[in-house]
């Protein structure tokens, strides 16, 4: 039998946050930078993406390589329209799942992103909800970028767990990502694959609020 969860760290894109990675190839189609798809995609991507969701190079860095790729000389606002294309929503649902859910455990939040992206969903949710919910709901937020290293590297995890007094048994980790899942497992975590399915419908969702 597993060990009770207490603790529960979310991924955000794809579990809160509704995102398409499509479009941002589809944008940068528009600027004249094509096959965009083959640097960066759920699956994997180029070296250059890893560097900037680590904080291993500024945005502006980010930038210069972006443009170095396109036959057009893309301004920086060109560039991060498409680079924030990615960003759906985050249906206010989940927003009530959170609140539910902070009654019963400890919330965590960890994120592969980037400076650019993190700018965006923050003031996005921020003037949709009239605060920064992240920081409401969460006891603390992890961002790649911020930490300096991604998923699905096990210290990651390990260096959470660690931070924040968190017997790894006793937490789970949601992710649509399953490759992520492996490194979680590797510092012996519990995991939930969320494969299409939305958050909200999910069963393991239901059972924790039981």
């Amino acid at each position: 039998m597993l060990p009770e969860i207490k603790n529960i760290i979310f991924d955000l894109g794809g579990v809160l946050y509704d995102i398409r990675y499509e479009n941002i190839a589809d944008t940068f189609r528009l600027y004249g930078l094509q096959n965009f798809e083959k640097l960066y995609a759920q699956a994997g991507q180029a070296e250059e993406i890893d560097l900037f969701e680590e904080g291993k190079i500024s945005p502006e860095q980010f930038r210069d390589f972006l443009r170095s790729l396109s036959p057009q000389k893309l301004t920086d606002s060109q560039i991060d329209n498409a680079w924030n294309a990615i960003l759906i929503d985050l249906p206010e649902v989940r927003l009530k799942l959170l609140k539910e859910l902070e009654k019963k455990y400890r919330l965590f939040l960890f994120s592969n992103t980037n400076a650019i992206n993190c700018i965006e969903f923050e003031r996005f949710v921020t003037e949709k909800w009239g605060e920064n919910i992240f920081e409401t709901h969460f006891e603390k937020i992890y961002y790649s970028h911020t930490l300096g290293i991604k998923k699905p590297k096990p210290e990651a995890f390990q260096q959470i767990c660690f931070e924040q007094n968190l017997k790894p048994a006793e937490t789970l980790f949601i992710d649509d990502t399953e490759r992520h899942l492996l490194g979680a497992q590797k510092a012996g975590l519990q995991t939930y694959w969320l494969h299409n399915e939305n958050l909200e419908n999910c069963q393991i969702i239901k059972k924790l609020l039981q």
